[in-house]
Parts: C-alpha cells; structure tokens; sequence
C-alpha cells in the first residue's frame, strides 16, 4: 500500500519525506510541487518565519529525467533558519543546551506530555518535531500524488469558511473555488466575509492572542467503490479522518454535512437514487459527502476540518515549569496569530494522499499504464450497470 514518513525538526538542517508505492512511468512537474510549498506559506495572519523561509524540494531519489521509476522517493526540504539555530540544534556537534531550553511548557502544545512521556528535561526536543513546520513535507507528499491523480482527472480544491466569529453560510460549486481561492490573502472566496476574517485576524494580534478556523476540502472526478465496507480497516472516510486528524492543530473533521446528521430526519439525509438515460445512475444531492457504507459514491467528497488556535501566545498562559513545578507563565515562541489559510493547503494535500492511497489499492501500482488500464476496465464494468462517467 502506498505509504511514507517524514523526518526532520523544526530548526533542524532539513525536513525529509520519503514516499513509497508510487507507480512507475508518471511524469513530474517539479514547479507545481513547488507551487503547492508556496501556498503553503501563504496566508493573512503567518508570523516571522515565513519570511525566512521560501520552500522549494530536492527530489534526492525514485525519479529519473522528470519520471517516476517505482523506486521509494525522498523529498528534502531545506531550513534556511537552520543557520541560526546550528549552535543549538547540530545533530553531530556538541551543542548550547541552555540558551534555548524549555522548562516553561505552553498549554495545547505537546510540550509537557511529550516530555514526560520520552524523560525530556528541555520541552525543546517535543516542540521541535511536534512543530507544524513538519507539514511542509506533507504538502510534498500530497503535491506528487495529485499529479498522478490528475491522470484520472481527479481535482482537489479547499477553501476556509470559518476564522473565528466571521463564518461563510453560502455554499460553492467546486470550479469556483478552485478558480478564485488563491486570490484571497485568507483563501476565502466570499469578498465581504474575507474582509471580516482579516478584521478578525487583526484585533486578535493587536490582543496578543490566536485564531481557529473551519477548513472545507472538495475532490472532484472520484471513481464510485474506493474503499470498502468489508472491513472496518478499508472504509474510505475512516482514513480520511484519521489523516486529516493527524495534521497539528485539527480536533474535528466531519464528511458532508458531518454532524447535522444528528439534527434531521433520514429523510433529510440520504442522498435518494435515480436514474435516466442521460445521467445514467445519479443523485440530486450529496449530504453525506461523496462517501457511503466506506465508499466512495462518485460524487464530489466533500471534507469539513476544525483547526483549533495556534497555542503559542504571545499573551503567555499560565503555566509551570515542568522542573521545579513552580507556576509561571508559558514559552513563548515565534508563532503565527492564524494558520488556518495555510493548513487549508495542508488539509487537501493530505487527502490527496489517500485518495491515491486507495485508487492504487483498487487499480494496482506497478506502472501508471496498467493502473489506468484496470481503472478504464472497472468504470466501463460500471457503464454496462448504468453508470455514466459525467
């Protein structure tokens, strides 16, 4: 199955990500991966180290001449911060283990369990990994991927509709997301709410304080039957949840109209069944999100991700210190006031991941000419059931 990790600290030398079960033969624009670093970067309310840092990838192996070869590839993604942090962070040298220690653990962060839990005396070595600086080697791994799905004319956009109070109720088709989302300083394509969610922004950095938000992912051109319900370890949406959950800062992710299923009748629920010549088989509606029984629908996957505020303040919450137990207030660390434009990108490269992850577990993985065989084989299987391709 596809699969990869990443390695690499926050003021470390490098981020790595190897990645492993890409099909061989599928050509690689190594701009648009680095296109997708820099949306990453991107958004109204980063902090410092974005203008520090300007992310491009080193492709160090499993490509040859701009083509995949089958082989596991390994992305390195420098840390130009690194050059002020070397006397503190030299994997090899002796190092300052003092200057940048940290007793005081923030709340919300990782500090103070993962400290306790691996016998630290400096949270700095928690933080370090725990960092969402890590992300970037994610948006690589999904950056590849989607260039393979674009083979099969899969799409993704995502956009925010929610920074704090300032909330987006209209719902977008998917082309104009797609289309005016990179426009907005906030990925927000409603104009008057993006004014609302800088304002927002604003006033909590002039408080010294952070901002969540809700993130909605789409992806488009999805085959019908990805995942299964055989099993509980093959439902699709269950590995969308738990990779998306696994992106720092998320505590909620919901498919369709995720919770509100709670607050209506079957009735006002389920997408009914019709069909026609013209259509073939087709729904009018997609209120549980593309994804049924673990599987996909064909229709658009639809994906709601809280992000809960970033728990660097420049207001210090209170603390202890984790030494003496003694309280005091915590870390600070240079942080953003809002990062949830930024993990919009994050959030729909790691569904890209799994999107690929379960096309290539129903299609094969060998090379990208067989995989697209067995795909063009399985939906003309379907359009002799009355599925249509639309």
């Amino acid at each position: 199955m596809l699969r990869y990790i990443t390695s690499g600290e926050s003021h470390g030398k490098c981020l790595t990500s190897i990645i492993d079960g890409i099909p061989a033969n599928v050509s690689l624009n190594i701009d648009e991966i680095n296109l997708e670093m820099k949306k990453r970067q991107s958004g109204y309310g980063r902090g410092g180290r974005m203008k520090i840092e300007s992310d491009t990838v080193d492709i160090l192996s499993g490509v040859r001449g701009k083509t995949t070869i089958g082989g596991p590839i390994a992305i390195q993604i420098k840390n130009k911060d690194y050059e002020n942090w070397i006397k503190y962070m030299n994997p090899v040298e002796d190092i300052d283990r003092e200057t940048r220690k940290v007793e005081q653990v923030r709340p919300g962060h990782a500090d103070l369990i993962g400290s306790l839990k691996y016998n630290f005396d400096d949270a700095r070595n928690v933080l370090e990994r725990s960092s969402a600086r890590e992300t970037a080697s994610r948006v690589a791994v999904g950056a590849i991927c989607k260039q393979v799905l674009k083979t099969f004319d899969i799409e993704f956009a995502s956009h925010v509709v929610q920074i704090g109070n300032a909330k987006v109720d209209k719902i977008y088709n998917f082309d104009f997301i797609k289309d005016n989302v990179d426009i907005s300083e906030v990925r927000c394509i409603d104009k008057d709410i993006e004014e609302l969610m800088i304002s927002e922004i604003d006033i909590a950095k002039s408080e010294k304080d952070t901002l969540g938000g809700i993130i909605e992912i789409r992806v488009k051109n999805v085959p019908p039957g990805l995942g299964s319900y055989v099993h509980y370890d093959k439902k699709i949406d269950a590995h969308i949840a738990m990779n998306v959950m696994s992106i720092q800062a998320i505590k909620g992710v919901e498919i369709g109209i995720g919770f509100d299923v709670a607050n209506n009748r079957g009735s006002n629920v389920m997408d009914e069944i019709f069909y026609n010549d013209e259509k073939g088989i087709y729904r009018e509606s997609n209120r549980l999100g593309g994804i049924e029984g673990g599987m996909t629908t064909g229709d658009e996957i639809v994906v709601r991700c809280a992000m809960k505020p970033i728990p660097t303040l420049y207001k210090p919450l209170n603390s202890i210190n984790m030494k003496t137990l003694e309280s005091f207030q915590a870390t600070v660390e240079r942080s953003d006031t809002c990062a949830v434009p930024a993990c919009s990108v994050v959030c729909e490269n790691v569904v890209a991941f799994v999107i690929l992850q379960f096309m290539l577990d129903k299609f094969g993985k060998d090379n990208i000419e067989d995989v697209m065989n067995n795909y063009n084989s399985y939906m003309n299987r379907l359009g002799d059931r009355g599925w249509k391709n639309l």
